[in-house]
């Protein structure tokens, strides 16, 4: 099975400029053995269960609240049976169709 999670998770009391609080996020992520993508909008996550897909949604949450009143999160799933290296795979697909999309 592949899961893969769209999440954003911030702290909303702390200001403008809340990446301090989220690279946080982003080094328990980078120090998983999950492939994952950063991006201006959110991070992209492959796991192979559901179980791990939110249990790195609860982490996250677990590291902001340490320091937030308030933690904003915006989660998104796609779930697929058989499949594996979704992450890579479907801009593989676009990209066998159209050339490089990712400047």
């Amino acid at each position: 099975m592949s899961v893969l999670l769209e999440f954003s998770m911030f702290p909303t009391d702390k200001g403008d400029s809340v990446s301090k609080y989220v690279s946080k996020l982003i080094d328990m992520i980078r120090n998983s053995d999950f492939p994952y993508k950063l991006t201006a909008m959110g991070t992209i996550i492959e796991t192979e269960t559901m179980d791990e897909a939110l249990g790195i949604v609860k982490k996250s949450h677990e590291i902001l609240a340490e320091d937030s009143n308030r933690v904003y999160s915006s989660i998104k799933l796609d779930i697929q049976k058989n499949k594996s290296n979704r992450l890579e795979g479907k801009i593989a697909s676009i990209e066998s169709k159209i050339g490089i999309v990712n400047k």
